[in-house]
């Protein structure tokens, strides 16, 4: 007996012109660009802080992480704010988007396997390649973007 799997809702959200998206689970709210406050001495990817309803939340630009040029800020930038697992503690961070489209939903069916060339993407942080409206939509593995190695010096704030 085959194992039914189910379509599951995504973000999708643009970088650098290509389309990335997240299971719409993790995500929390999506903001307009606040003041982000810089923090020293951390990671080049870590733009700073923000302060959300009273909480301190890390704001990771996705570009750098990803090796692109860093984000530039438009009318359309924001910080999608997503829930990420770390060594079994749930940790509240913001990703800096070029910009949010759309949720969308996609069958097991419509996923591939992640490419291992032809991507700038290390192919760890992706769950699969989806295919929506005749585009590839990146899907991206969120608690593996965030690897705990690199979150150490996200976590003491």
């Amino acid at each position: 007996m085959a194992e039914e799997l189910e379509a599951t809702q995504y973000l999708t959200f643009v970088l650098a012109e290509e389309v990335f998206a997240v299971d719409v689970a993790r995500v929390r709210e999506i903001l307009e660009m606040p003041a982000i406050t810089k923090v020293p001495q951390v990671p080049d990817f870590m733009r700073g802080i923000i302060n959300l309803r009273g909480c301190v939340v890390p704001v990771i630009d996705l570009h750098l992480k990803f090796g692109m040029p860093e984000t530039a800020q438009t009318v359309n930038t924001c910080i999608i704010v997503v829930e990420i697992c770390m060594d079994g503690e749930n940790i509240v961070l913001g990703a800096l988007a070029d910009s949010v489209q759309e949720v969308i939903e996609m069958e097991p069916s419509q996923i591939e396997a992640a490419p291992h060339i032809g991507t700038h993407l290390k192919t760890e942080y992706l769950k699969g390649m989806g295919k929506h409206n005749e585009r590839f939509v990146m899907i991206l593995d969120i608690d593996k973007v965030f690897s705990g190695i690199e979150l150490g010096a996200v976590q003491v704030l």
